[in-house]
């Protein structure tokens, strides 16, 4: 297993990283970074260029306001010669628009900088989540997926945005004005660096502690979002069994969670902030007190003395900002992290390296020794083989957990089988090209999902380029137009607009006209009837038998009266075939079909 399936999907949410697995996480985030920063390299010399000049032509001032005091001043007192203050205020205003322009400038290219990365990465993770195989959404809950295109990007986002900047221009500028200060005065420098061990101590403290609050922070962040999209998305679910209660408790529970942790970095900041504070101060104060002594005695000018203070008091001016780097920082690293963690996911069933095309596919299924079994659990299918000629209509029947659904996720290849294999017209799925394996099989699930946009639309989605006559004509079949007629719009009414919202039932009727309409060699119809009632699913059952003509299907139904249009019925049972004969052959036995029919029929009494 991958680094990525270790640290990505199960362990993203976690905080309790071994070491090994923290540096494989870094060096994870870092790839990414570095990706994504590559094809802007040159994008970055230009606003490092302007960042170092910028930050050149602030650090100035103070140097040029000590020249001022000690050489300009006393010129235009002792000589009346005003050239050199009137020199002094020119450099001191061009430095000073200089710099405020390039500033201006600097920002600009990093947000350019900023919105291209964040337009790369939005757009890789909903790529590679589209890409990636059903076994991850299967065990990926949407609400952490949200949280990823969300919350986390927001995150990185803030760190481009404005938490990166500030600890580039604080860093580079305290460069800067501890350089200028040994230039101008050694001696305060050097009490400067001293003053830089409590500062470094101070600062190790806070990242340390900090690493660990924003962790959690990002944890339980996104627990809150993901019971919040849980519990909206299941809101039936929630009234139907009085969940309200319960799930106020627990998102009240975690609700609070999220302010403790929100508290515990609040109270780091407290602490930091006046102990920055105080260091600060204790540094003007000693360059204040040694330079009085200097000056009293004739060591260094007052100018010097004052730029000493100025370049002291504007090194600790951008710490503070670099401590909110700090928060951003963490916040972004776990952000990134989990990023990183879904795109380093790799496809459990991958597209073939050298496809075979099918351009027409005739429809024969055949399962081959086949053994299958979801992830590490038990066995679903053990030594399961199976061969459905072109053209025939099987009928899956058995109990919940026999196998009848997971049979059908491998003829769509949802998933690959552990051995054996399964082919179409005698091509292992898995080295078809996925193009002809989506037009030649389509499955038609109970869930009946309707995207936004028209009905129209949604029934056109296998055929994009269909017209509206094959649209109508392929609603006709099912059972549908009259139903869509009556709508607002027709055909043309907005699924998510008031007045266009539609039943259950005539959800799952859109979706017939949907896979129909594809004409594929292969439809699978898993529980599909079972959004609709009784008259409904009569209407359909001589549509069906005419779609179904002279195209394989495998339909997979409890109700028995949509069984009766098949072939063939196979009766499974823990992942094996154990009846498989023609309906009427099977109702007229005493095996366990029959056994179902008769208490079917004894249903309907």
């Amino acid at each position: 297993m991958s680094t990525a399936s270790v640290t990505g999907t199960s362990g993203e949410d976690r905080s309790d990283y071994t070491r090994e697995e923290s540096r494989a996480i870094r060096r994870r985030s870092l790839r990414l970074l570095g990706s994504l920063v590559s094809p802007l390299r040159w994008q970055l010399v230009l606003a490092a260029a302007v960042l170092v000049v910028s930050t050149a032509f602030r650090v100035a001032g103070p140097a040029l306001i000590a020249y001022g005091i000690d050489n300009a001043l006393p010129a235009v007192i002792d000589r009346l010669d005003w050239m050199p203050a009137i020199g002094v205020v020119v450099v001191y205003l061009v430095t000073a628009i200089g710099g405020a322009g390039l500033i201006g400038w600097y920002v600009v290219v990093s947000a350019r900088l900023t919105q291209a990365v964040m337009l790369d990465l939005r757009k890789r993770i909903f790529l590679h989540t589209q890409r990636l195989s059903l076994e991850f959404h299967e065990s990926y809950t949407s609400g952490r997926i949200i949280s990823r295109q969300t919350s986390d990007l927001d995150s990185i986002r803030e760190l481009l945005d404005g938490g990166l900047n500030e600890l580039v221009t604080g860093i580079l500028y305290g460069v800067f004005t501890l350089v200028a200060l040994l230039l101008i005065d050694w001696q305060s420098g050097l009490i400067l660096v001293a003053m830089g061990v409590p500062l470094f101590l101070l600062m190790r403290w806070f990242y340390t502690r900090s690493q660990v609050v924003y962790r959690e922070s990002r944890v339980i962040s996104a627990q809150v979002i993901v019971k919040f999209v849980e519990t909206m998305t299941g809101i039936r679910a929630v009234k139907a069994f009085r969940k309200e209660p319960r799930n106020d408790d627990e998102f009240g529970k975690l609700a609070s969670d999220y302010r403790d942790v929100n508290m515990r970095s609040i109270r780091l900041f407290g602490t930091f902030e006046p102990a920055l504070m105080a260091v600060a101060s204790t540094s003007i104060a000693l360059v204040l007190l040694w330079g009085g002594i200097r000056v009293v005695g004739g060591g260094i000018e007052v100018g010097i003395l004052l730029a000493a203070v100025l370049y002291i008091r504007n090194f600790f001016s951008p710490l503070q900002e670099v401590a909110f780097f700090l928060n951003s920082y963490q916040s972004a690293t776990a952000a990134l992290e989990k990023v990183s963690g879904v795109l380093e996911e790799e496809p459990t069933v991958p597209d073939p390296v050298n496809p075979v095309d099918l351009w027409t596919a005739r429809g024969g299924i055949r399962f081959e020794d086949v053994t299958f079994g979801y992830s590490d659990a038990k066995v679903i299918l053990p030594d399961f083989s199976l061969d459905i000629p072109a053209g025939q209509t099987i009928a899956l029947v058995g109990t919940t957990g026999a196998g009848k659904s997971t049979l059908a996720k491998l003829v769509s290849r949802f998933y690959d089988p552990t051995r054996g294999r399964v082919s179409l017209d005698g091509v292992d799925l898995r080295s078809m090209h996925p193009k002809d394996l989506r037009r030649a099989i389509v499955m038609v699930t109970q869930e009946a999902y309707l995207f936004s946009g028209t009905v129209a639309d949604n029934i056109a989605l296998g055929k994009p380029d269909a017209t509206l006559a094959e649209i109508q004509a392929a609603a006709r079949a099912v059972g549908a137009h009259e139903f869509i007629e009556a709508l607002p719009d027709g055909y043309g009414t907005d699924v998510n607009k008031r007045g266009g919202r539609v039943s259950a039932g005539q959800r799952q009727l859109i979706s017939f006209a949907r896979a129909f309409l594809a004409n594929p060699a292969v439809l699978i119809l898993d529980e599909a009837t079972a959004s609709l009632d009784i008259p409904s699913e009569r209407l359909i059952q001589d549509a069906l038998q005419t779609l179904l003509a002279d195209r394989t299907a495998i339909i997979i139904a409890h109700r028995l009266s949509t069984v009766a249009i098949a072939d063939r019925v196979l009766v499974m049972e823990h992942g094996r075939i154990i009846e498989d004969d023609a309906p009427a052959e099977l109702i007229g036995g005493d095996g366990k079909f029959a056994k179902l029919h008769a208490a079917w029929q004894e249903s309907l009494v």
